[in-house]
């Protein structure tokens, strides 16, 4: 299934079933894990399906009847063994007159019998729901969309609902979910790909997920690859974590308990990977419990004066975290940005942790990633397989500019900024031939993006001549009377000349650049853009195309836009709707057509000005294809200098400020100028329908 009709389907999914909460008693809290059940109920019913249907040729024939399924068919398979009460099929057409919610109760305790890691894992809230609601929720889950998805599909559609309810206050103490975006450059930088894995304040299990898709991305199957351990102080969100992980198709040991005091002896020392998003600036931690803890191998943070509790167990994560890990393991986790400055006691633990080595990257985050805090935060990275050379060094690195705006309070990272992010890691660890695969990505992306246009721009020829067709006409057949006056019909003449000049224009401007760039692409049929040397004439040869793309944008647009003028100027000026010469609905399905030619077209030129700023960003910082610091950006600092700097591990204060990027200046403006011009078209679409409305409702009164 395409990313798009994912999205599409995502988006619907949540608004049909987020209807019906709205029409309920039910708070998003009380909502939020029976609905993420039945997504899994779903999912797993799917799975079994698939088994069921490999499994069922190969069982023995007894006098002509197959054998019956049985639970330990399934043993391996990556699926659940289904009794019939619950499948998914059984309880969407369970008859009116039965108790639905009783019926979904026993479907979660009959799979929790089946699935040692579900136990008690699975939602038994819906006597509460209404029956009407629960049927409703049933089929919503049984679209036909969904009926043959596969894991993939209900893995996103489950984090998809994480994400919502998470946006919508769903939550108990507290972040469940750390926004995907931070997962993922975690998941980057440490490349959790083998061995134990382990996650001790991990809410909903996020992290695992992204380590399951980190290691499908590299052909390797989860499952023989990691062990996941995972902890989690609230009941609530442990539950989520394991149906998380059952919905993505993985297995792992979640426990609950307070990671303070709730040790796991059996894993200190023996982690591969260890990732978390803690709760930030907990205090009260009683440091009593604490006494030979093994896990604090640098200390206790300081105590508050009044209550001689730990005032901020910041650094007991922080320490817990490295103890975790084995001789070479690798830890990447969320932290209060207060923690890399921070004074006193936890100064000196600082210190003493520089002093190991293993202090490998720090990301300073800017505010609003998260879905219920605006602050900022920082990513810090342990790597106790740091070789020699580097173990007196840090890259630091302030991401705080650079984000995707989501809405007004929440940001992200586009799946590029993350790559070009996770490039400069490479860089720093010596990793050149990952960049210049990243970059080689980048720039064939844009000349496929370009090598569409002959496609795109033929296909818009035909609209936008019928609807210039529907115009000309009847500008020429206009002629002055009572009603119009003979400036008006000018007027409206010259828009329509006006058009159709743009249209001719566009189309020249689009026939030249298609010709060149042809033969561009003729000339490089022998590139493979395997070096640094190659990819640099690539992007010069890519940077020659750019205002001519930009150029063609424009004008397209600017056609179009001239096309809707001359519409409306005929339709509200003119009362062309009264008019036998006029042909509103053919007027209407061409300019429609002629929007969406224009709109692939546009799209196809965006892309492939797309993907070269983002090759062009990586060159532009990196020319050799090696680490370099970059103002404002990344710095790579010694121990000595940290200790300069009172141990700081806050990037601002080593990486300096950038320089201005006037380039990004124009970017914003002509960003500014395509919303600007959506907005027309939206308002000449607004005011069509209204006339519509006006009109209908005259004919209506006679």
């Amino acid at each position: 299934m395409a990313k798009s009709t994912i999205q599409n389907l995502e988006a619907d999914l949540w608004e049909a079933a987020d209807q019906l909460r709205a029409n309920s008693k039910l708070t998003a809290n009380e909502y939020s894990q029976p609905v993420l059940g039945l997504i899994f109920l779903r999912h797993a019913y799917n799975r079994f399906l698939m088994i069921k249907a490999e499994i069922e040729p190969t069982l023995p024939l007894r006098g002509g009847v197959r054998a019956p399924l049985q639970a330990s068919h399934f043993q391996g398979k990556a699926a659940i063994f289904l009794p019939e009460k619950a499948q998914y099929s059984y309880l969407v057409n369970l008859p009116e007159d039965q108790d639905i919610g009783k019926a979904l109760v026993e479907a979660m305790e009959l799979i929790e019998a089946q699935v040692p890691m579900l136990s008690g894992a699975l939602p038994k809230e819906y006597t509460r729901f209404e029956p009407k609601l629960l049927r409703d929720l049933l089929r919503i889950f049984n679209r036909d969309a969904l009926q043959n998805a596969n894991g993939d599909v209900f893995g996103r559609i489950y984090e998809y609902f994480l994400n919502k309810f998470a946006m919508s206050g769903a939550q108990e103490g507290g972040e469940f979910l750390t926004p995907p975006s931070l997962v993922r450059l975690i998941v980057n930088v440490i490349e959790p790909d083998h061995g134990i894995v382990f996650d001790p304040a991990c809410g909903s299990g996020g992290m695992f997920v992204w380590t399951g898709y980190f290691l499908n991305e590299q052909g390797t199957e989860p499952s023989k690859a990691v062990t996941i351990y995972g902890q989690e102080k609230a009941e609530t969100n442990t539950r989520l974590s394991r149906m998380n992980l059952a919905v993505h198709g993985l297995e792992g040991q979640i426990v609950e308990g307070n990671t303070f005091y709730d040790r796991r002896p059996e894993l200190v020392g023996k982690c591969d990977y260890v990732m978390a998003n803690p709760p930030f600036n907990v205090d009260g931690v009683d440091p009593a419990r604490l006494k030979n803890d093994p896990r604090l191998p640098f200390g206790l943070p300081g105590l508050a004066q009044k209550t001689g509790a730990i005032s901020n167990a910041n650094y007991l994560w922080i320490q817990y975290f490295y103890s975790y890990l084995n001789e070479r393991g690798r830890a990447g986790f969320v932290m209060a940005s207060s923690a890399t400055d921070a004074g006193h006691s936890e100064k000196t633990l600082r210190q003493k942790l520089l002093q190991t080595g293993h202090v490998d990257v720090i990301i300073a985050i800017g505010t609003n990633f998260f879905y219920t805090l605006t602050l900022p935060c920082t990513l810090w990275f342990f790597d106790k397989r740091k070789p020699a050379e580097r173990r007196d060094k840090v890259l630091m690195l302030d991401a705080r500019s650079v984000y995707h705006v989501v809405t007004r309070k929440l940001r992200d990272f586009t799946d590029e900024q993350l790559a070009n992010l996770t490039a400069i890691v490479w860089l720093y660890r010596g990793e050149g031939e990952r960049f210049l695969k990243l970059v080689r990505d980048y720039l064939e992306k844009a000349q496929a993006a370009a090598d569409r246009l002959p496609e795109c721009l033929a296909v818009l020829e035909a609209p936008a001549a019928n609807a210039l067709n529907v115009l000309q006409p009847f500008a020429a057949s206009l002629h002055a009377n009572g009603e119009l006056s003979a400036e008006d019909i000018q007027a409206f003449q010259a828009r329509v000349e006006e058009a159709r000049a743009a249209w001719q224009n566009s189309r020249e401007i689009c026939a030249n650049l298609l010709k060149d760039w042809q033969a561009y692409r003729a000339s490089t049929r022998a590139q493979t853009l395997e070096t640094n040397a190659d990819q640099h004439a690539c992007r010069q040869r890519l940077a020659e195309f750019e205002p001519r793309f930009k150029d063609a944008q424009r004008l397209l647009n600017e056609s179009y836009k001239q096309a809707q003028r001359a519409q409306e100027a005929a339709e509200k000026g003119l009362a062309a709707r009264r008019s036998a010469g006029w042909d509103g609905p053919a007027l209407r399905k061409a300019m429609e057509a002629w929007n969406a030619a224009r709109e692939g077209v546009v799209e196809a030129l965006r892309e492939a000005l797309y993907f070269a700023h983002q090759a062009t960003l990586l060159q532009e910082r990196f020319p050799e294809a090696q680490y370099a610091d970059v103002p404002g950006l990344c710095r790579v600092v010694t121990l000595e200098e940290i200790e300069a700097k009172d141990a700081s591990l806050t990037p601002g204060r080593y990486v300096g400020v950038a320089k201005t990027n006037l380039e990004d200046e124009d970017e914003f403006f002509e960003r500014l100028s395509q919303i600007h011009t959506e907005l027309e078209s939206l308002n000449i679409e607004a005011n069509e329908f209204s006339s519509m409305i006006r009109e209908n409702i005259k004919d209506l009164l006679g």
